[in-house]
């Protein structure tokens, strides 16, 4: 079957099998390998994407259902050869360590600062929970998406929010 989206600004179009992820249409078809495969059963949130502006773990997604959706993966953040402040923020406050979950973290912190500008952490921390770090504790996690909180609000960035 045929399946047309945009993805991370560019219209694609592809013959897929039916069956096939989206995790897999993103990585092996279109070779973005940001969107990284870990459990395959939706628990460790590493293939998080958003799909129309929603994160959505895109190893439960079929290709065919994501068929005339808006897909955001982590190689889109960046605008014009700059980074997105979540980014930024994993950069200058440690919130990586291995870096498998890191796209996805940054996916759903985008998500969240797109539709809460000053989240507490609380929030951050929920906002992350369905994201599994074998390596941190989540401090420099949660650290990064506060820089990137205050950043974005310099910055005037709020991808993905429609008006």
């Amino acid at each position: 079957m045929r399946v047309n989206m945009s993805v991370n600004g560019v219209e694609v179009s592809d013959e897929i099998e039916p069956r096939l992820l989206l995790v897999h249409f993103l990585r092996e078809n279109l070779r973005l390998t940001g969107t990284h495969w870990g459990c395959d059963t939706s628990n460790c949130g590493t293939c998080t994407v958003l799909m129309d502006g929603m994160p959505v773990k895109s190893c439960t997604v079929l290709a065919a259902m994501a068929s005339g959706s808006q897909i955001t993966t982590v190689e889109g953040l960046g605008a014009n050869g700059e980074l997105d402040p979540v980014q930024q923020g994993f950069i200058e406050m440690h919130g990586l360590q291995c870096g498998f979950c890191t796209s996805g973290m940054m996916l759903s912190a985008r998500w969240l600062l797109d539709h809460n500008p000053n989240p507490s952490e609380k929030e951050i921390r929920e906002a992350i929970s369905g994201q599994i770090c074998r390596c941190t504790g989540y401090e420099n996690i949660v650290r990064s998406i506060k820089w990137a909180a205050a950043h974005s609000q310099n910055s005037g960035v709020q991808q993905g929010v429609e008006a």
